[in-house]
């Protein structure tokens, strides 16, 4: 058994995860992180598409190595997704069908399994069937449209990959996989980035449908264009991120830099806006960085230093609540949510050398 397996709120579920980018290895991630014993299978001799020293995404799980163009590699993998309870796959819509791989294939042999689909564009619709990536899939949604300044801003690949996808194919699993232990039936899973990424924004269409949200980008409450809930530049180069969105909070921030109420437009006077934000940007540019975060970290001032990839691991919450840990010397996040009394916990896997196909069908047997 996996070193993740061994513990955790999903210890002795098993799943098959069938070798992906991006948004699949995430999920299995995730799951092995919560205890899943995961087995990843992937072709012999796979050379990665962006070469890393350790993979965080294969993290706490193995692989077997099969070549699913070959009959015997594919009866190997009909052999262990009969004895999986869950499956993760990442392909083109009919490609696992092709293969003999698809979920009537188990229909018969494994009732209960739970068969996770993740795609961009889902397995049905016009654009089923194209290439993609995390980029295009949130630009049909209205969320990249709505992030940035004067030209969208890409969110990295968090909001698709891992927020619309990831996420919404294990919460989708987790659901199947407890239904299926009340009736015996496993469902197929469809999870879609286009459609996680729009359920993402439930809260912003209702403000746009309330009519307190106009479709343009840094002109609303949390895209950048409030004064109060957006990020200034200090005296070091540095950033501090403001939130005061409620009025006692915003109170505390004008305090704190100084500020008198009575020499400010109104919070929530959008005409007057521009010159609270040049207000608060002549503040904070007199200070360095971290001298404002001594002065606002922690207070109702909702304020909090923008921190770098190097920076954030050292940051003393982050700390205490043990955010990040250190693998094979590779300072990652640790596992999340975290659960009582049974946690997760993120650990090494074996990258390295294959697991044989035999040794998983006898620990699943």
């Amino acid at each position: 058994m996996s070193k993740a397996a061994a513990r955790g709120p999903l210890c002795g579920v098993k799943v098959i995860e069938i070798q992906g980018l991006g948004p699949t290895p995430f999920a299995a991630m995730w799951l092995a992180d919560m205890g899943a014993d995961v087995v990843r299978i992937q072709r012999p001799n796979l050379k990665p598409l962006i070469p890393q020293n350790v993979d965080v995404l294969n993290r706490g799980r193995g692989f077997v190595e099969l070549d699913l163009k070959d009959k015997a590699g594919r009866a190997t993998a009909r052999a262990l997704i009969r004895r999986a309870d869950m499956l993760i796959e990442g392909m083109r819509p009919g490609v696992m069908e092709r293969l003999g791989l698809g979920p009537d294939a188990f229909r018969q042999s494994n009732p209960r399994l739970v068969y996770g689909r993740m795609t961009g564009w889902g397995q049905s619709g016009p654009l089923a069937h194209a290439a993609g990536h995390d980029i295009n899939y949130i630009a049909i949604t209205g969320a990249l449209h709505a992030i940035g300044g004067h030209h969208p801003v890409p969110p990295l690949n968090l909001l698709g990959d891992f927020g619309g996808g990831g996420m919404y194919l294990v919460a989708g699993m987790l659901a199947a996989l407890h239904a299926a232990r009340e009736t015996g039936h496993g469902s197929v899973v469809d999870a879609a980035i286009t459609d996680g990424t729009a359920h993402l924004m439930a809260m912003i269409y209702s403000m746009h449908g309330s009519g307190i949200w106009v479709d343009q980008r840094e002109a609303n409450l949390l895209d950048g264009g409030a004064p109060f809930y957006t990020v200034y530049e200090c005296a070091c180069g540095g950033h501090m991120s403001v939130g005061a969105l409620e009025p006692q909070f915003y109170a505390e921030l004008l305090s704190r830099l100084g500020l008198e109420k009575t020499d400010l437009p109104d919070q929530m006077d959008l005409e007057g806006w521009p010159k609270l934000r040049a207000a608060f940007a002549a503040a904070f540019i007199h200070k360095t960085r971290d001298e404002w975060a001594t002065l606002l970290e922690g207070t109702d001032a909702c304020c909090a230093p923008v921190l770098s990839l190097e920076e954030a691991p050292n940051h003393p919450h982050n700390k205490a609540r043990s955010a990040f840990t250190n693998i094979q010397t590779v300072i990652q996040p640790e596992a999340a949510p975290k659960l009582s009394p049974s946690a997760g916990q993120a650990v090494a896997g074996d990258e390295q050398k294959p697991e044989t196909a035999k040794n998983v069908l006898t620990r699943w047997s």
